[in-house]
């Protein structure tokens, strides 16, 4: 990576290797959200690191315009107003079919496809875009809401979550170089036996993917080997049995331990003490927190108390790749959600040729 990127250090611990790969394997990465000046500095980024091609949806003179005052060059940067688009009929009709697929009430097809993160979802899922990155200038459950109305499920997943990299610049010693992966810190308030198992498993998929490193899961509660029973901690043992013995017949390289607290995960003289045994010993680069409120405000302690930064929730669970931004995101925060989900994408070929 350039070290005179305007965005990015040049020694990124998460996005330097992504944008290394994806420059031989660009992909295509719509923002529903296009007319954002952050949406747009971003955009020229990643067409000047030559690791994405964006595609900004909204309406065209908007963004020119917008795009005029930034004095960002629009050359290699894909606008579409959905609703002048040569597709738009085409996707009102496939929604008219998963309609009644899904024997869901159809209303106006035209209103819902007029709407960036259901015309972008739609893209997505027909192959249109590769992946999709959106929620900044959307309420979190209006966008969410538009991906998994669009978006089928992964084959044998009967939900959807996301986790969180997180970047800690001052703690290199910690998870993969610096990274962890929290979940679930945006989208299950209160995730069952099952949902935990997920999260951990595709959780730890998406860590393996992006760090190129075996994923070491922590399953986070506020008991260590059974220091406290009760139907909290009880909940997540039974999780992480259900996650080890997905892990296992399906042949995935990961560890996976816990009931545990932070401090068993995280620190190797804790986890002698109090989890002599782990296979984590302390280093784990994966925490699935009981609850969202839990991983939330875990992810907000470590930005505010530890300079911490976010990468941008990655959605797990679809059948395509997809991340979600708040409206209060950094311009780096956007750009490493972007790189994240075009390197899934990669991931997610076999996916679509089982389709």
């Amino acid at each position: 990576m350039s070290s005179h990127s305007p965005i990015l250090d040049a020694f990124d611990p998460f996005a330097a290797p992504l944008v290394q790969y994806l420059r031989r394997h660009p992909k295509r990465i719509v923002f529903p959200d296009g007319n954002d000046p952050r949406i747009l500095r971003v955009a020229a980024e990643l067409v000047r690191l030559e690791a994405v091609a964006p595609i900004l949806l909204g309406r065209r003179a908007e963004i020119q315009e917008l795009a005029r005052k930034l004095k960002v060059n629009l050359d290699f940067i894909g606008v579409l107003d959905p609703e002048q688009s040569a597709d738009f009929t085409l996707f009102c009709e496939r929604y008219r079919k998963i309609g009644r697929y899904r024997k869901v009430k159809i209303t106006d097809p035209g209103e819902v496809m007029a709407k960036p993160a259901y015309y972008g979802a739609m893209m997505l899922q027909y192959g249109y875009a590769d992946g999709l990155v959106g929620g900044n200038l959307t309420l979190p459950a209006a966008f969410y809401r538009a991906l998994f109305h669009m978006l089928k499920r992964l084959p044998g997943l009967d939900s959807a979550g996301s986790c969180l990299p997180v970047i800690l610049p001052q703690r290199p010693d910690l998870g993969t170089r610096g990274v962890l992966f929290l979940a679930d810190c945006a989208v299950i308030p209160a995730p069952t036996v099952s949902q935990l198992a997920m999260l951990a498993v595709e959780t730890a998929r998406v860590a393996g993917s992006l760090m190129n490193e075996t994923p070491r899961v922590a399953m986070i509660s506020y008991s260590t080997r059974g220091s406290t029973l009760d139907a909290a901690t009880q909940r997540v043992m039974a999780a992480t049995g259900l996650a080890r013995d997905r892990a296992r017949q399906e042949f995935l390289n990961m560890e996976i331990d816990g009931e545990m607290e932070i401090d068993t995960a995280l620190d190797p003289g804790a986890s002698a003490r109090k989890a002599p045994h782990s296979p984590i010993a302390g280093r784990a680069n994966v925490l699935i927190f009981p609850g969202l409120a839990a991983a939330a405000s875990a992810a907000r302690l470590l930005e505010i108390a530890a300079g911490a930064e976010l990468c941008g929730h990655l959605i797990l669970g679809l059948a395509r790749p997809a991340a979600g931004v708040s409206r209060v995101a950094t311009e780096r925060t956007i750009l490493r959600a972007a790189l994240a989900t075009a390197m899934r994408s990669v991931a997610y070929r076999e996916v679509i040729e089982r389709e």
